[in-house]
């Protein structure tokens, strides 16, 4: 089905994603190079005086990316149906232009399972 990269970046340099022209400029270009598609206009949101929140909605899935440049830290999401190496590539792009310091990351493979009903024999069931 897909994989969800969760990820957490510790030690970016504050001005790198302090404000949202900074952060789209990079966010962009990752999902421009990486193959990912947005269908719907990327909503981002400045915190006063420095923060960012950004969240896209692909054609995968999405990515989100939440900043607090004076802890030089910042949370990053990518989840992607299908093919999982989009979502690697964004995320070795973004790693790379924001260069920080320690990176924590833990990706998750999602399935779809048959959902089978569970009959309750306490509850009426129909048919």
């Amino acid at each position: 089905m897909g994989i969800c990269i969760v990820s957490e970046l510790l030690g970016v340099e504050p001005e790198k994603i302090a404000k949202v022209k900074e952060v789209r400029e990079i966010l962009d270009r990752a999902v421009s190079e990486s193959g990912l598609h947005i269908i719907a206009s990327p909503l981002f949101y400045q915190f006063s005086p420095q923060g960012v929140s950004a969240v896209y909605l692909l054609r995968e899935s999405h990515l989100s990316i939440h900043t607090w440049p004076e802890y030089r830290y910042a949370a990053l999401d990518i989840f992607t149906c299908g093919d999982s190496l989009s979502a690697l590539k964004a995320f070795e792009f973004i790693i790379k232009a924001f260069k920080p310091e320690e990176v924590r990351k833990q990706m998750i493979k999602r399935e779809i399972y048959e959902y089978k009903k569970v009959r309750n024999p306490n509850c009426a069931q129909s048919g």
